[in-house]
């Protein structure tokens, strides 16, 4: 999952936000013979990728992998059929291993479907509640961080198929399952590991060698081959295998490896569970099951929707956020019936997709289509491939989805705050989870970002006081330079710049009391204050009733709209009597003068302006 950031060309269409609308838009423009002959081979090469993908992902989790199957054929085809994007391809994804791993291991297969289809519901409320556009939100270091930890995460969990080793139980924290996979060290097959090794370095090289076929269709059959010669010139030595590692019952036959069948029916609930028995739902198991729905929703969210801007970008297309995101719900929800689990845009395939000539959800379809028939047709070769083979293929992924370079180049360049967030996302995301990296990485953005807006909002004072004839000695520069203007004795001008919320607004108001009890008349000037708060609001009028005790007369001027709106509901306004409000500052100027007493400006003074009251 490459989260890295695309500006769509905004070209396209707005597509609906009912369901299926990119497949309506295109049925619209009309869809001709020639189109689908493109999509339809398109969709044939993304199948023969995604399938074995598909079983590695599973794998990866923990279960057999037909779910993994399961998952690409149906939520692969229905988030197609209904989703918002025309490109995007839908299955399981790395990014889910380290969400969905702990989750197996907790509350067994039954668990998992009931996560899934949980986050389904959450990801169609997102939907419908138009949420969409809030992934622009999530800073870039926050998602940087938190995938270069799964890719560290990713990586790690391979190294017991990849090493060949024997764990009697697989931890569930990260720093317990590496000590766990170094005491167990002794347990490694070289034969596993020298057939890892060979998929790693033909996955690699037929990768640099051309982009024309797809590394996995050459390295995994490969690996399955080089699996059936060891073992037959060594008769004693023993490859793991898809085929060895997992079995299924189904009525009374047992199927090794992969079953020949398609996804059937079936109550996610009625799942084995940890325990190997049904689960008993209850409203403790779903309170359980409900954080690791959440970080599902999330990060399907996320991903979906990078990954829908990347096919933007590649296609010249447009998506809706908010349609993908109710598809990607639906297709979360039917899955478990059908034995899949959690799914989301994969940004790869996807790429495969468009790479291939898909311009149409069609492409997608096929692509689920093309694994179904697989898993008919060839289930019994697919419990030859060697489990170091599909290990080393997460490993691949693990390391692309990592982005070490792009992960090395903001900790180099980016200002320290977001080298903080992007250390602190990623930390957390190795040693607890995602939910915790990401939701900390958003609050700790989030802090940092009004950080830096309280510093662009500065305040100046010029003017005159009670007791000394002397302005310069009044003057208090503390940030942008205030407007030099000739004030009569015992004005002074306090101007504010920038917005007025909650995380500048003491600062903001901090010298008002203080500046006003050496003065009779302060000017307040709004004119750079685009927006302001309830906290904002409260330290204004708090100043505002500090001053009225001391005798100073305070006039506000310059109010933009916004401003302007919220200080008239909370009644703070010339017809109340607590303040003077004036249109720009010679009009506040010439009310100032008014105050103290002063002659009025002479003819041609600026001062002298005056206008209609109204918001800057």
């Amino acid at each position: 999952m490459a989260l890295t950031r695309y500006q769509s060309p905004l070209q396209g269409k707005r597509l609906s936000r009912l369901p299926a609308g990119a497949l309506r838009a295109v049925l619209r423009e009309g869809y001709t013979r020639e189109d689908f002959k493109r999509d339809a081979l398109a969709g044939l090469v993304v199948g023969m990728v995604a399938l074995p993908l598909a079983m590695a992902l599973a794998i990866g989790v923990g279960v057999p992998p037909q779910h993994g199957l399961y998952t690409a054929i149906v939520a692969g085809a229905l988030v197609a059929a209904l989703g918002g994007s025309r490109t995007q391809v839908t299955g399981p994804t790395a990014a889910f291993i380290v969400i969905l791993a702990p989750i197996y291991a907790r509350f067994g297969l039954a668990g998992l479907l009931l996560s899934g289809m949980l986050g389904g519901l959450l990801l169609i409320g997102m939907g419908l509640g138009r949420l969409g556009q809030f992934i622009e939100f999530i800073p870039h270091p926050v998602t940087t961080g938190f995938t270069a930890g799964i890719g560290v995460v990713i990586a790690t969990l391979q190294l017991k198929d990849l090493f060949g080793i024997t764990l009697a139980k697989a931890p569930e924290h990260y720093l317990e399952r590496v000590v766990a996979l170094w005491h167990a060290r002794g347990t490694a097959a070289p034969a596993d590991l020298a057939i890892g090794a060979v998929t790693l370095a033909l996955l690699i090289g037929v990768r640099r060698l051309t982009q024309r076929i797809p590394a996995p269709l050459v390295a995994l059959p490969a690996a399955a081959l080089l699996a059936l010669a060891v073992e037959h010139i060594f008769p004693g030595l023993t490859v793991a295998t898809v085929a060895r590692r997992f079995h299924v019952v189904v009525g009374d036959r047992i199927f090794q490896g992969v079953p020949p069948l398609p996804p059937m029916p079936m109550l996610p609930w009625h799942a084995p569970g940890p325990d190997g028995k049904p689960l008993v739902l209850s409203f403790g198991m779903i309170r359980d099951l409900l954080p690791g729905a959440f970080a599902v929703a999330m990060l399907g969210g996320i991903e979906s929707l990078l990954s829908a801007v990347v096919a933007d970008g590649m296609a010249g297309t447009r998506h809706d956020p908010d349609a993908e995101l109710l598809a990607q719900g639906i297709g979360n929800v039917v899955a478990p019936f059908f034995g899949g689990i959690p799914a989301t845009g994969a940004i790869a395939r996807t790429a495969t997709n468009i790479r291939s000539g898909g311009r149409s959800p069609i492409a997608a379809i096929v692509h689920s289509l093309t694994i179904l028939t697989a898993v008919v047709a060839l289930a019994p070769l697919i419990g030859y491939l060697p489990m170091a083979a599909m290990a080393a293929l997460l490993l691949l992924i693990a390391w692309n989805l990592s982005e070490v370079g792009h992960f090395l180049h903001i900790a180099r360049v980016a200002p320290r705050s977001d080298t903080l967030v992007l250390l602190t996302c990623f930390g957390l995301t190795v040693i607890f989870d995602m939910v915790v990296a990401v939701s900390a990485g958003i609050v700790l953005a989030a802090l940092l970002f009004m950080r830096r807006m309280a510093e662009l909002t500065k305040v100046s004072l010029v003017g005159g006081s009670r007791d000394s004839d002397n302005d310069d000695a009044a003057k208090d520069e503390v940030g942008a330079t205030a407007l030099a203007t000739d004030l009569p004795k015992g004005v002074v001008i306090y101007e504010i710049a920038g917005p007025l919320f909650f995380g500048a607004a003491q600062k903001a108001t901090s010298q008002l009391t203080e500046t006003g009890s050496r003065t009779k008349a302060l000017i307040i000037r709004l004119d750079h204050v685009p927006a302001m708060d309830a906290t904002g609001l409260v330290a204004l009028e708090s100043s505002l009733a500090q001053l009225r005790k001391t005798g100073c007369q305070v006039i506000l001027c310059g109010l933009q709209r916004q401003p302007a709106g919220l200080l008239a509901r909370a009644k703070i306004s010339e017809a109340s009597g607590k303040v003077s409000v004036r249109p720009d500052l010679p009009a506040a100027i010439a009310r100032a003068r008014e105050i103290v007493g002063a002659p009025a400006a002479h003819a041609g003074d600026p001062t002298t302006a005056t206008g209609p009251l109204r918001p800057g």
